[in-house]
Protein backbone atom coordinates (compact mmCIF):
# COMPACT_ATOMS: atom_id res chain seq x y z
CA UNK A 1 0.00 0.00 0.00
CA UNK A 2 1.21 3.59 -1.22
CA UNK A 3 1.59 5.85 1.94
CA UNK A 4 3.76 8.16 3.97
CA UNK A 5 2.60 7.19 7.74
CA UNK A 6 5.31 7.72 10.10
CA UNK A 7 4.56 6.85 13.49
CA UNK A 8 6.83 4.30 15.75
CA UNK A 9 10.61 5.83 14.35
CA UNK A 10 11.29 2.75 13.60
CA UNK A 11 11.73 2.60 9.51
CA UNK A 12 10.96 -1.75 9.45
CA UNK A 13 8.00 -1.39 12.03
CA UNK A 14 6.67 1.74 9.81
CA UNK A 15 6.98 0.09 6.46
CA UNK A 16 5.44 -3.06 7.91
CA UNK A 17 2.55 -0.76 8.65
CA UNK A 18 2.55 0.77 5.38
CA UNK A 19 2.56 -2.52 3.07
CA UNK A 20 0.48 -5.00 5.51
CA UNK A 21 -3.36 -3.90 6.03
CA UNK A 22 -3.25 -7.04 9.26
CA UNK A 23 -0.15 -4.96 10.94
CA UNK A 24 -2.16 -1.93 10.22
CA UNK A 25 -5.37 -2.81 12.02
CA UNK A 26 -3.55 -4.48 14.64
CA UNK A 27 -1.41 -1.47 15.41
CA UNK A 28 -5.19 1.17 15.63
CA UNK A 29 -6.70 -1.81 17.99
CA UNK A 30 -3.47 -1.31 20.43
CA UNK A 31 -3.74 2.23 20.13
CA UNK A 32 -5.36 2.64 23.67
CA UNK A 33 -3.66 3.16 26.75
CA UNK A 34 0.00 3.82 25.50
CA UNK A 35 2.38 6.32 23.22
CA UNK A 36 1.53 6.11 19.59
CA UNK A 37 5.06 4.84 18.84
CA UNK A 38 4.25 1.42 21.42
CA UNK A 39 1.61 0.84 20.11
CA UNK A 40 1.93 0.59 16.27
CA UNK A 41 5.35 -0.91 17.21
CA UNK A 42 3.42 -3.90 18.27
CA UNK A 43 2.51 -5.87 14.91
CA UNK A 44 6.22 -5.56 13.85
CA UNK A 45 7.20 -7.16 17.24
CA UNK A 46 4.40 -9.70 17.12
CA UNK A 47 6.08 -9.99 13.34
CA UNK A 48 9.99 -10.48 14.32
CA UNK A 49 8.66 -13.11 16.83
CA UNK A 50 6.36 -15.41 15.30
CA UNK A 51 8.50 -14.99 11.55
CA UNK A 52 4.96 -13.80 10.08
CA UNK A 53 1.95 -11.93 10.79
CA UNK A 54 -0.91 -14.41 9.02
CA UNK A 55 -3.84 -13.75 10.62
CA UNK A 56 -5.16 -17.79 9.89
CA UNK A 57 -1.46 -18.84 11.78
CA UNK A 58 -2.20 -16.51 14.20
CA UNK A 59 -5.65 -17.71 15.03
CA UNK A 60 -5.05 -20.98 14.90
CA UNK A 61 -2.55 -20.63 17.57
CA UNK A 62 -3.12 -22.26 21.12
CA UNK A 63 -4.44 -18.82 22.80
CA UNK A 64 -2.34 -19.41 26.03
CA UNK A 65 0.72 -19.70 24.01
CA UNK A 66 -0.40 -16.94 21.93
CA UNK A 67 -0.64 -14.79 24.78
CA UNK A 68 2.30 -15.54 27.09
CA UNK A 69 4.43 -14.57 23.55
CA UNK A 70 2.91 -11.11 23.68
CA UNK A 71 3.72 -10.53 27.12
CA UNK A 72 7.48 -11.35 26.78
CA UNK A 73 9.22 -8.95 27.74
CA UNK A 74 9.26 -6.18 25.85
CA UNK A 75 5.49 -6.47 25.95
CA UNK A 76 3.13 -5.27 23.07
CA UNK A 77 0.99 -3.45 25.59
CA UNK A 78 1.01 -2.14 29.17
CA UNK A 79 -2.12 -4.56 29.06
CA UNK A 80 -0.07 -7.62 26.91
CA UNK A 81 -2.57 -10.36 27.73
CA UNK A 82 -5.49 -8.53 27.22
CA UNK A 83 -4.46 -7.00 24.24
CA UNK A 84 -3.56 -10.77 23.22
CA UNK A 85 -6.58 -11.91 23.24
CA UNK A 86 -8.24 -9.70 21.38
CA UNK A 87 -5.25 -9.37 18.44
CA UNK A 88 -6.13 -13.44 18.53
CA UNK A 89 -9.74 -12.82 18.04
CA UNK A 90 -9.33 -9.80 15.22
CA UNK A 91 -6.60 -12.58 13.06
CA UNK A 92 -9.39 -15.33 13.44
CA UNK A 93 -12.09 -12.72 11.87
CA UNK A 94 -9.69 -11.61 9.31
CA UNK A 95 -9.02 -14.76 8.44
CA UNK A 96 -13.00 -16.30 8.43
CA UNK A 97 -14.09 -13.22 7.11
CA UNK A 98 -12.03 -11.10 5.02
CA UNK A 99 -9.64 -14.00 2.98
CA UNK A 100 -6.56 -14.04 5.74
CA UNK A 101 -5.99 -10.15 4.64
CA UNK A 102 -6.90 -7.44 6.34
CA UNK A 103 -6.67 -4.96 3.17
CA UNK A 104 -9.58 -6.71 1.89
CA UNK A 105 -11.46 -5.34 5.14
CA UNK A 106 -11.70 -1.48 3.00
CA UNK A 107 -10.29 -2.73 -0.75
CA UNK A 108 -13.54 -2.12 -2.83
CA UNK A 109 -15.50 -0.59 -0.47
CA UNK A 110 -17.52 2.22 -2.03
CA UNK A 111 -19.18 3.98 1.14
CA UNK A 112 -17.53 4.90 3.95
CA UNK A 113 -20.18 3.62 6.08
CA UNK A 114 -19.85 0.12 5.01
CA UNK A 115 -16.21 1.03 6.25
CA UNK A 116 -17.40 1.75 8.85
CA UNK A 117 -19.32 -1.00 9.96
CA UNK A 118 -16.84 -3.38 9.23
CA UNK A 119 -14.40 -2.22 11.38
CA UNK A 120 -17.29 -1.79 14.20
CA UNK A 121 -17.49 -5.14 14.30
CA UNK A 122 -13.98 -6.40 15.61
CA UNK A 123 -12.76 -6.18 18.94
CA UNK A 124 -11.39 -2.76 20.55
CA UNK A 125 -13.14 -0.86 17.55
CA UNK A 126 -15.48 1.55 19.43
CA UNK A 127 -16.86 4.35 17.43
CA UNK A 128 -14.41 7.07 17.83
CA UNK A 129 -11.07 4.26 16.92
CA UNK A 130 -13.37 3.59 14.09
CA UNK A 131 -13.75 6.82 13.17
CA UNK A 132 -10.06 7.50 13.34
CA UNK A 133 -9.07 4.39 11.43
CA UNK A 134 -11.14 5.44 8.55
CA UNK A 135 -9.29 8.97 8.58
CA UNK A 136 -6.02 6.84 8.34
CA UNK A 137 -7.23 5.13 5.80
CA UNK A 138 -8.29 8.40 3.81
CA UNK A 139 -5.14 10.37 4.81
CA UNK A 140 -2.18 8.01 4.71
CA UNK A 141 -3.18 5.69 2.20
CA UNK A 142 -5.49 7.05 0.05
CA UNK A 143 -8.05 5.05 0.59
CA UNK A 144 -11.02 7.55 0.56
CA UNK A 145 -14.58 5.70 0.08
CA UNK A 146 -17.48 8.43 -0.58
CA UNK A 147 -18.47 10.25 2.62
CA UNK A 148 -15.55 9.26 4.33
CA UNK A 149 -14.72 12.78 6.22
CA UNK A 150 -18.46 12.65 7.46
CA UNK A 151 -17.89 9.38 8.70
CA UNK A 152 -14.79 10.07 10.70
CA UNK A 153 -15.78 13.55 11.88
CA UNK A 154 -14.64 14.97 13.76
CA UNK A 155 -11.24 13.06 12.91
CA UNK A 156 -11.67 14.17 9.11
CA UNK A 157 -10.18 17.51 9.19
CA UNK A 158 -6.51 19.16 8.94
CA UNK A 159 -6.08 19.38 12.64
CA UNK A 160 -3.05 17.28 14.01
CA UNK A 161 -4.39 15.20 16.67
CA UNK A 162 -4.48 11.53 15.85
CA UNK A 163 -1.99 8.74 14.22
CA UNK A 164 -3.76 9.83 10.78
CA UNK A 165 -2.30 12.92 10.56
CA UNK A 166 1.50 11.65 11.02
CA UNK A 167 3.61 11.80 7.41
CA UNK A 168 6.85 13.08 9.33
CA UNK A 169 8.94 13.35 12.40
CA UNK A 170 7.79 16.57 13.01
CA UNK A 171 4.27 15.56 12.42
CA UNK A 172 4.83 13.03 14.94
CA UNK A 173 5.85 15.66 17.69
CA UNK A 174 2.32 17.86 16.91
CA UNK A 175 0.15 15.29 17.68
CA UNK A 176 1.86 14.37 20.73
CA UNK A 177 1.36 17.70 21.70
CA UNK A 178 -1.84 17.91 20.96
CA UNK A 179 -2.70 14.56 23.36
CA UNK A 180 -1.00 15.59 26.06
CA UNK A 181 -2.63 19.17 25.89
CA UNK A 182 -5.93 17.15 26.04
CA UNK A 183 -5.25 14.49 29.08
CA UNK A 184 -4.17 17.80 30.98
CA UNK A 185 -7.95 19.33 30.02
CA UNK A 186 -9.04 16.21 31.20
CA UNK A 187 -7.26 15.62 34.70
CA UNK A 188 -8.71 19.46 35.67
CA UNK A 189 -12.16 18.61 34.11
CA UNK A 190 -11.71 15.77 36.36
CA UNK A 191 -10.42 17.63 39.07
CA UNK A 192 -12.66 20.65 38.60
CA UNK A 193 -15.80 18.97 40.56
CA UNK A 194 -13.23 18.00 43.91
CA UNK A 195 -12.37 21.38 43.76
CA UNK A 196 -15.88 22.29 43.71
CA UNK A 197 -16.53 20.01 46.69
CA UNK A 198 -13.71 20.96 49.24
CA UNK A 199 -14.56 24.78 48.49
CA UNK A 200 -18.52 23.88 49.80
CA UNK A 201 -16.74 21.91 52.68
CA UNK A 202 -14.48 24.77 53.79
CA UNK A 203 -17.23 27.10 53.29
CA UNK A 204 -19.47 24.98 55.66
CA UNK A 205 -17.01 24.43 58.17
CA UNK A 206 -16.25 28.32 58.31
CA UNK A 207 -20.54 29.12 58.58
CA UNK A 208 -20.36 25.92 61.39
CA UNK A 209 -17.59 27.89 63.16
CA UNK A 210 -18.38 31.30 63.11
CA UNK A 211 -22.61 29.61 64.45
CA UNK A 212 -20.52 28.06 67.19
CA UNK A 213 -18.66 31.10 67.98
CA UNK A 214 -21.78 33.19 67.92
CA UNK A 215 -23.34 30.83 70.31
CA UNK A 216 -20.57 30.76 72.76
CA UNK A 217 -20.77 34.35 72.94
CA UNK A 218 -24.23 35.12 73.50
CA UNK A 219 -23.90 31.88 76.29
CA UNK A 220 -21.37 33.42 78.08
CA UNK A 221 -23.10 37.05 77.77
CA UNK A 222 -26.30 35.62 79.41
CA UNK A 223 -23.93 34.06 81.93
CA UNK A 224 -23.01 37.96 83.14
Amino acid sequence: MKSDLYVTGKPAADRLLRNDGTALLIGMLLDQQVPMEWAFTGPFTISERLGHLEPSRIAAMDIDQFVAMCCEKPAIHRFPASMARRIHELCAMIAADYRDDGANVWRGVADARELFARLRKFPGFGDEKARIFVALLAKRFGVAPEGWQKVATPFGDHRMRTVADIDSAAALLKVRRFKQLEKARDRDKASKPLKKMATKQRSAARRSGATKRSGTSKAKASNK
